[in-house]
């Protein structure tokens, strides 16, 4: 890391820090969508509306903070801790605000959330490890298609004679798969670069004594 790696006030940590403050934003407009309050009935309707855009905003401003980031080589330990779990919160609370809505299948959830657990801790022993396991297409297609599905999900209703509470179900359960099977092939890329870790230290274990 450069010598800022403990510099907090730049703007990639500026827009992480934007997204973790949208998220109880997000939850609090489900939840006036499920239980709304008498002075908001007649914006009712607007509701899952304005979740889906704030949604959509702090999902960009992920993008916007990694580029950034890696553009000017800005580079810090609150941004590379703060950063995925900004993601995974914002990801985690919309999916419990939708089942609470009956808009998703609780498996499906339970899924989302335990692969996120489990693939953190997968990456935690990687770094306790030192080594790297790149991430597969397949991942990036399970965000893209959560990504997707969960602003469809939270407007909930044709909208520009789209389907999207139809189209946001079909995403994600694509989305649930993908999770499945990429946490399958990145477990099994991890236990083959463990084995080749651990046989190349037995090497060099030998080739000194």
């Amino acid at each position: 890391m450069e010598k800022n790696d403990l510099e907090i006030n730049n703007l990639p940590n500026r827009l992480t820090i934007f997204r973790m403050l949208m998220i109880p934003v997000i939850v609090l407009t489900l939840y006036f969508d499920k239980d709304t309050p008498t002075d908001l009935i007649s914006y009712r309707k607007y509701l899952g509306h304005i979740a889906c855009w704030i949604f959509v905003v702090a999902a960009l401003t992920d993008f916007l903070d990694g580029h950034i980031a890696r553009k000017r080589n800005i580079v810090t330990v609150f941004g590379s801790f703060l950063d995925p779990i900004a993601d995974k919160f914002l990801v985690v609370a919309s999916l419990i605000m939708l089942l609470a809505l009956d808009r998703v299948n609780a498996i499906v959830v339970i899924i989302l959330v335990l692969r996120e657990m489990y693939m953190t801790s997968l990456r935690l022993l990687a770094m306790t490890e030192d080594i790297q396991v790149p991430v597969s297409s397949l991942g990036k297609w399970k965000t893209t298609a959560q990504m997707v599905a969960v602003p469809m999900l939270m407007i909930n209703e044709k909208f520009l004679g789209l389907p999207l509470p139809l189209i946001g179900t079909v995403l994600i359960y694509i989305s649930a798969l993908l999770s499945f099977l990429s946490a399958l092939l990145y477990s099994l890329s991890m236990i083959k670069k463990l084995r080749e870790a651990r046989a190349e230290k037995k090497k060099l274990k030998k080739a000194h004594s």
